[in-house]
């Protein structure tokens, strides 16, 4: 029997709804578990107030969002899927001719249009969000004078020295045999916070012992007229280990800008594992969330009208616990290098769909 478009409607606005029921009910206790957790960690710094760590909590609850993605999916799922067969409707649906493969194509579909929104729109909000808040985290409840970040747009470094901060910018960096050089250097002098004392742009400059060394310098300052000479020192307590650890971490970038920056990076000579690993990860998100309703259905469909909600939630628990576990350790195998990145990042997906695929056959057809 052919599944009606009315039928199909309805069962995939059903699944949206406790999709997204569950999904609010998540961010909310994340929200709060987050917030005070803040509060704590705030209340040793008298300059951070309420009003930045509600700020800092929404920043962050983006990326949490797309985490607990899965999840929301997994338990909407068994929500709705329950739902039907406490209501006899599935039992009726299944009475006139339909198959569970049709019963749940709407669910896999709404799956799968969720999945691709969460890597092509939700995931940029997300990293966008969540690189604010990294930095909001670095500069009031850290304490850095000094933030570092090599991205596309080249290196960015705010340092402070004494009473005056300088911000140096370079679209290029190049790090050969353990030598770090700038190209196109600017560098924007500050004094206090806020007020501004000269520029210097230089051609070059290469990091050594405890300063930039600068060449074919421009220094612009407020009263006075440009100056070149042809080299310059400004002092930074920035070192090579710094340069490593300071790329932009894979969940600050968004899913359109990862190939290109992972491009950058192995161009410098640089390892870009972890960057590849998320980003393969993104890419198997929507096969994830799929899995997840298999996984859901396997739960709920042969669920009696009396049947206690007990192996439900049980089931569910245990399920996104096992699944959540299993991705972490296979995501440390391919940091690790132990297994290919390609493999690594699939696995969970890959898994995940073949178990709910088993298990669905077995329900239907064995």
């Amino acid at each position: 029997m052919r599944l009606s478009p009315t039928l199909t409607f309805y069962i995939g606005r059903s699944f949206l709804g406790s999709f997204f029921a569950v999904f609010v009910v998540f961010l909310g206790i994340i929200f709060l578990f987050d917030t005070v957790e803040l509060l704590r960690r705030a209340s040793s710094h008298e300059n951070v107030g309420l009003a930045l760590v509600f700020q800092m909590g929404l920043m962050k609850l983006p990326f949490m969002a797309q985490q607990i993605f899965p999840f929301a999916v997994l338990f909407g799922g068994m929500a709705s899927f329950w739902r039907l067969t406490r209501t006899s409707e599935l039992v009726v649906t299944r009475a006139a001719g339909v198959s569970a493969w049709q019963f749940l194509l709407p669910v896999l579909m709404v799956a799968l249009i969720l999945g691709i929104i969460k890597i092509s729109a939700f995931n940029p909000l997300a990293s966008a969000m969540l690189a604010k808040y990294d930095r909001l985290n670095a500069t009031h409840l850290k304490g850095q004078s000094t933030l570092l970040a090599v991205s596309n747009n080249g290196l960015w470094l705010r340092q402070a020295s004494g009473k005056n901060q300088s911000v140096i910018h370079a679209p290029k960096l190049t790090i050969l045999n353990n030598e770090i050089s700038l190209s196109e250097v600017s560098i924007f002098v500050y004094e206090g916070a806020d007020k501004f004392v000269s520029r210097i742009d230089a051609k070059k400059g290469d990091l050594e012992d405890g300063f930039w060394h600068l060449r074919d310098v421009w220094i612009n300052t407020t009263d006075k007229p440009p100056k070149f000479v042809k080299e310059h020192w400004v002092e930074t307590d920035i070192t090579l280990n710094n340069i490593h650890e300071s790329f932009s971490p894979p969940e600050t970038m968004s899913f359109w800008d990862l190939p290109d920056f992972i491009a950058n990076l192995e161009r410098s000579g640089f390892s870009a594992l972890r960057h590849r690993l998320y980003w393969h990860s993104l890419l198997s998100a929507p096969l994830l969330l799929c899995a997840m309703v298999l996984i859901a259905a396997t739960f709920t469909l042969r669920q009696s009208r009396r049947g206690s909600a007990t192996f439900v939630i049980v089931g569910g628990v245990l399920t996104g616990f096992l699944l959540f576990f299993f991705s972490d350790v296979i995501f440390a195998l391919g940091l690790r290098e132990s297994i290919p990145v390609v493999l690594a990042a699939w696995t969970p997906s890959g898994v995940s769909t073949l178990l709910g695929l088993a298990m669905v056959f077995h329900l239907e057809d064995g």
